[in-house]
């Protein structure tokens, strides 16, 4: 069994190893674990009697210690012993992902966040138990450094672009009723709003599902890049208000140049607005997907939002 919070392996050149084994009374495990926690350059390994010991005599210490170091291994655990460690570790707030390919395994991948069972000759019961079944150990790598961390920045892409969707007709139609003396009427009818989230911006969402940022090749050379899913870098309180912001400036944008370059007729405003919110929707996508040939800039996406409304004008 190992604990670690690191993706450049269990063992960097610099770590140095330290052994709590079966041998060590309380007192010199104890200490060895408080020796251990003054520097974050070593590697705890744990035999399964010590670890019986420190988890009945020292449980806050050692899974203080556990939750911070780069690796802890633990040999030669029982079954009770694994599931214990992985709750406790999901109780000081640490995800905590349990890979086993044996019965004995069950209760810890039962116990964790999320459970990988490995097909072996051990049976099948560590797979049928898990979230995510893989045939072999080496999968595990690219199970999570690919697939985990592109379902990770798809998720967190798509649920802040769908909030961002939502919201900005919603701005669109606070400042229509501010500027018109509260008045109690929808700035679009029912079928341009069923539209709008269905026939016109539908499929384009879809291609936040399929983006990709780096190739596989490139992710395995660089295992590294896993760490920015772990800082919770692409769904945090920032990224959420800046989609907010985008959503309110967007919108307060859309309605009022408008509003403001083209007669005060009812029809017009709702036919500028809605078509320049349309290409507005468009942009926003096309800025998220790193496959483009051009990324675009916020500053470059407002500007675009301007042209389509000046061409329109045009016409």
């Amino acid at each position: 069994m190992c604990i670690r919070d690191s993706s450049t392996g269990i063992q960097a050149q610099s770590h140095e190893v330290i052994i709590a084994k079966d041998g060590m009374d309380d007192l010199e495990l104890q200490h060895l674990l408080l020796e251990f926690g003054q520097r974050s350059n070593r590697i705890l390994f744990v035999e399964g009697g010590a670890l019986g010991r420190l988890i009945e005599k020292h449980p806050k210490l050692f899974f203080e210690v556990a939750s911070t170091a780069p690796a802890v291994v633990c040999c030669r655990c029982l079954p009770t012993q694994k599931a214990l460690v992985a709750e406790r570790l999901r109780a000081l707030g640490v995800r905590v992902a349990a890979v086993g390919d044996g019965g004995n395994d069950v209760g810890m991948i039962q116990s964790s966040d999320v459970g990988i069972g490995i097909v072996g000759k051990e049976g099948t019961q560590a797979a049928l138990a898990s979230d995510f079944s893989i045939l072999c150990f080496r999968d595990l790598r690219k199970l999570i450094l690919w697939h985990g961390r592109n379902a990770y920045k798809r998720s967190s892409t798509l649920a802040q672009f769908v909030i961002h969707r939502g919201l900005i007709i919603s701005i669109i139609q606070l400042f229509f009723t501010l500027t018109f003396y509260y008045v109690a009427i929808s700035i679009y009818n029912g079928f341009l709003l069923v539209g709008y989230t269905t026939l016109y911006t539908s499929l384009p969402v879809f291609c936040l599902i399929f983006d990709e940022d780096i190739d596989l090749k490139n992710l395995l050379k660089f295992p590294i890049l896993y760490s920015q899913g772990q800082k919770g870098r692409e769904l945090s309180s920032k990224t959420f208000l800046l989609w907010i912001w985008k959503s309110i400036y967007q919108g307060g944008l859309i309605f009022y140049l408008g509003l403001f370059l083209f007669d005060r007729s009812f029809l017009v405003i709702v036919t500028i607005t809605f078509t320049a919110l349309i290409f507005s929707e468009l942009l926003n996508v096309y800025s998220e997907l790193h496959l483009s040939l051009i990324h675009i800039s916020e500053p470059t996406r407002q500007a675009e939002i301007s042209y389509a409304v000046f061409c329109l004008k045009k016409k």
